[in-house]
This record gives structure tokens, sequence and C-alpha cells, in this order.
């Protein structure tokens, strides 16, 4: 079911991606490499707009049994929702993983009312 907004905001779906940017144990993704990542990769399937956040990240190698904290990079990006976008975001995530040989990506979706 469509959630309801309230006019003028509009039903769209918020999506959080976290990027970690340490390969292995060194800082493998630098900002530049990043910036290139998000011209390639992001800004041609949402050209619309997006945000990026430096951010401290932390997760648990279950691999290792230990907690691994690394610098990481949160995009936030809002689209009106259907299977292409979905797709577009899935895109993403594949190829920051084969790119920068990363284990995963957070990703959260979540519905959203918006005003712009």
């Amino acid at each position: 079911m469509p959630q309801a907004c309230a006019p003028p905001a509009q039903a769209m779906i918020a999506a959080e991606l976290m990027f970690g940017r340490k390969i292995g144990d060194r800082i493998g993704v630098s900002d530049a490499a990043f910036a290139a990542f998000v011209a390639r990769e992001i800004t041609p399937r949402f050209p619309d707009g997006l945000t990026v956040i430096d951010a401290k990240g932390q997760w648990r190698d279950s691999s290792r049994g230990v907690i691994v904290r690394e610098p990481s990079k949160l995009v936030l990006i809002t689209f009106a929702d259907d299977a292409r976008r979905r797709a577009d975001i899935a895109a993403i995530v594949d190829a920051y993983k084969q790119t920068f040989s990363q284990q995963s990506v957070m990703t959260s979706l979540r519905p959203s009312c918006v005003t712009f």
C-alpha cells in the first residue's frame, strides 16, 4: 500500500548507502577515488541529486570476530519508487563491492514524504 502524504509532500523512497573505505586493514578508497565512483556510477543513475556525507562507521567482521572501525561515506538519495530505481541502487552496491573489494555496502530503503 502506498504511503499517504499530506500535500504538497510526495511519497518517495529515501535511500541510505554506507560505503566503507578500508580495503583489508588500510584505507584503500581515497576521497578522489570515491568522487570518481560517484561521478561514474551514482550520478548518471540519479542525476536529480544526492548528498554525500563523511562518516565514521563500524561493523563486526564475523569471520575474524572483531569490530572494524573505518572512515565511510554515507550517500543519501531520494527517488520515486519504481523497479528501475531499485535496480539502480543494487547496481551501485555491486559496482562498489567489485571495484573496491568490499564485503558489503549497508543499504537502507524506506518510505518517506518529501517536499522540495
